[in-house]
This record gives structure tokens, sequence and C-alpha cells, in this order.
């Protein structure tokens, strides 16, 4: 088969489509025909060297797909040869073939097709696993949603919504619209405003339920002193880096706060079908009666990840890049 591979460790220039070996699938896999693929922050950070697939699993980037079954495993009972899927994959999706595991791959909700399909499996699951499995989001609470028109954000804020929850975002100012559009109440423009003493404003002084962030040390401070009582921070990522220069730990045991760390990637698998047959319970529903929509920024064929790559690294995007490979 024919999938992206790297040339050496590096910038997205490094991206090429090579031929290698198709993937060999288990008894209780089935093999997947790729139609799209997406991407993810995870994979700008494995192209640099910096993110390592899980031990034993493919080095292709990729960490969801949309396709066709082309074959099944011998004890595979849910999918037949022609079943469309989606799914999370712990890499390979950057390929014509990838293999899952029966129980992780997930039906096309109805009415929608592949190519919108793909936009679900990796932001959906992990905003679904942050607020829903880690925060225990409630009715009535109120959710901080840094990086807010990321992919992550925007399933976040619907996520939100869906659960009876409000949401606040960051994010630049010229997203702000599309924020408040998919159900936001409130956007906070990160680069212009201080979002501590937004959040104060905003809540009259209480402070949020449940943040979710992705920035790290830069906002760790702030973050802790946005908590309302019995706070639960979710952090999911260091764009901004994993140190802090200097912090006061007094609200953690004033406010009663929980700080979880959390990463996707390398939960077992186990964890991982346990948390996709639970969003699919809840979430597919949602999407069939379009409550819950997939949002994608831009399609890309595959041969040009490397402009993809770069309008992620440059935070142009609003949702989902998808790749069509071709």
């Amino acid at each position: 088969m024919k999938a992206i591979t790297l040339k050496s460790f590096g910038g997205p220039e490094q991206m090429q489509i090579s031929e290698v070996l198709d993937p060999v699938i288990g008894d209780n896999e089935i093999l997947v025909q790729v139609h799209f693929t997406a991407l993810n922050r995870a994979d700008t950070l494995q192209r640099k060297g910096l993110y390592p697939p899980p031990e034993g699993e493919s080095e292709i980037m990729g960490l969801e797909m949309a396709g066709v079954v082309a074959q099944i495993g011998n004890s595979v009972q849910k999918w037949k040869v022609g079943d469309k899927v989606c799914g999370l994959l712990p890499g390979g999706g950057y390929a014509e073939l990838a293999r899952i595991h029966e129980d992780m791959a997930l039906p096309i909700p109805r009415g929608l097709g592949l190519e919108e399909a793909v936009a679900i499996p990796e932001v959906f699951l992990t905003a679904f696993q942050a607020i829903r499995w880690l925060a225990d989001l409630q009715n009535g609470e109120t959710v901080l949603i840094h990086a807010g028109a990321s992919g992550v954000g925007t399933a976040a804020i619907q996520l939100a919504k869906a659960i009876g929850a409000q949401s606040i975002v960051t994010a630049s100012k010229s997203k702000h619209s599309f924020c408040l559009q998919l159900g936001a109440k409130e956007a906070i423009d990160y680069k212009n405003q201080n979002f501590e003493v937004e959040i104060k404003r905003l809540t009259e002084g209480q402070g949020v339920n449940v943040i979710m962030d992705f920035i790290g040390g830069p906002y760790f401070q702030k973050n802790l002193n946005c908590l309302a009582l019995e706070g639960r921070l979710i952090m999911q990522g260091w764009m901004g880096g994993p140190k802090i220069s200097e912090t006061n730990l007094g609200p953690i045991l004033q406010k009663r706060l929980q700080i979880t760390g959390s990463t996707l990637r390398s939960r077992t698998q186990e964890y991982k079908i346990a948390l996709s047959k639970d969003l699919f319970n809840f979430a597919w529903p949602l999407f069939e009666n379009e409550q819950l929509k997939p949002i994608i920024d831009s399609v890309y064929t595959w041969d040009m990840a490397a402009q993809a790559h770069q309008k992620m690294e440059e935070n142009k995007n609003i949702g989902k890049i998808i790749l069509k490979i071709t």
C-alpha cells in the first residue's frame, strides 16, 4: 500500500508518499480501506520526533480514519466487508489501509458521509473523556475551554451544551463568532484580554466549575485562580510548555480543587473501547438529529499534507483539517 512516511524528523517538508507493507490483521481486527484521515496535534509532534507511537503500533502518523471494511479477522462478528466505519487509531491513519479492533470501529452516523465522519473520532472522544469521564461536568455548571476553536474545542462546546452546561472559550478574536454560534456563552480574546480577569467578571467572582486546558505551564496559575469551589482542571497538553517558574498552590487546598492530567493515545485498548462505546451511546443519536455536528475547516488531498500541517501549526484552522487519501 501507499502511506505518508518521513524522510527524517523535522518540518512538514519531510513527509512523502511511499510504498510500505500492508497491515496484517489479528482475529478480532478489521482492515479498512481508508478514504479520509484527519490531522491532530499529535501528528505534528510525531513528525518532529517528539511523540513516538505506543510500543508495537504503526509508526505511520494518523490517529483516526473513515473508510470501508476490506477484510475481517477470523473472529470478527460485528462487521462485514463493505461496511462503512470510522474510528480512533493508535497510528497508521495516513495510509491506504489501516487495521483496527472490531470494537473500536464505529458506524457512520446516519446522514453523514465518510468525509464528515472522519472529523468525529479523535476530537469527540478526547472532549468526551475530559468533560464526561474525568470532570463529570453537570447540567448547570460552567466550563472554560481553552483553544475553543480547535477540533477538540469545537467538540467540547457542543458536548457541554448537550449536557446542559455553559461554556466560555478562549480563542483569537476572529474565531469568536463561530464559537458563539456553535453554543459557547462567552468568548475571550486570549491575545488581547487577560482571561483570569474576564472569568472573574463573567462569573461575578465565582469562577468556573471545569477547565479544559491544552496550554500547560503559562496558564497553570491563572487556571487555579479561575476555578470555583471544588473545581476540576483537566490538563491535556502543554502547547505553551510543560514548566512553571513560580506557583501559589494555595487555591488547590482552599478551594478543594482536582487536577487531572490525561492523554488518550497511550490508554489501554480496553479503556478506548469502553470510551468509544460510551460516546457512541451518548452522541450518535445527537449526530443523527443534528444536535451535534463534526466541524471541518478544510480538506486537502494527501499529497498536500505538508500544507495541511503548516496550516495547523499556524493555528489558522477552526475545527478539523481533513486529508483525502487518493
